[in-house]
């Protein structure tokens, strides 16, 4: 007795659940973090680092979690500074105890938190790292904090004023100017006035 060759499409067929593997593949996209590169902060103030991130899957609090590590400027071990999954989880010894507190709202996409008191020690890079399965893969942001005595005033600040001054100063320009021709405009019609009124001649 001959047998007839199965073909692939009966295979298929007769294993449908072959087919539900393969629609069951999930592709694991990754998440976007943006931060600041750089801030600045005067010694013994708060300053708030700012992390904000987006994901190809739904965000809720129970399914996104966060996490901190700072990096000093002496090239020293990273260590784990703050943990986010629901509840924050703040550092529980060293130097950023009792220093760190969440500012972030998962459900806005903002894993931000706030450093209180900052002091030179606190001089390094910090970075932001967010999960939210099956988006658990991506670039982390990076953050360099710089602790410093007194603001100075930047490029940038000491330019804004030379040229709000200089505004300042050419309004204050055109306003005498334009009183003065006000003034003068003024002063000839009273003497033209004053002139027609002593002639004999105008009625």
């Amino acid at each position: 007795m001959l047998r007839m060759p199965v073909s692939l499409s009966s295979s298929f067929c007769d294993r449908p659940h072959l087919v539900v593997f393969i629609s069951g593949v999930r592709h694991v996209t990754g998440i976007e973090i943006k931060t600041e590169t750089e801030v600045v902060a005067v010694n013994g103030t708060d300053v708030k680092l700012s992390c904000t991130f987006s994901s190809s899957h739904p965000v809720s609090p129970d399914s996104v979690s966060v996490s901190w590590h700072f990096r000093p400027l002496n090239l020293g071990l990273e260590e784990s500074l703050f943990y986010y999954h629901e509840t924050p989880y703040p550092p529980e010894s060293g130097r950023f105890k009792d220093h760190v507190v969440w500012s972030g709202d998962v459900t806005r996409k903002d894993a931000s938190i706030t450093l209180q008191e900052v002091n030179p020690t606190f001089n390094g890079t910090y970075s932001c790292q967010v999960k939210n399965p099956p988006d658990v893969h991506g670039t982390h942001g990076e953050i360099s904090l710089k602790v410093v005595n007194k603001v100075s005033l930047s490029e940038i600040s000491l330019l804004a004023i030379i040229v709000g001054g200089a505004c300042g100063a050419a309004l204050v320009l055109l306003s005498i100017f334009m009183a003065v021709r006000f003034y003068r405009n003024r002063r000839k019609e009273n003497d033209i006035e004053l002139h027609e009124s002593k002639d004999p001649t105008v009625w």
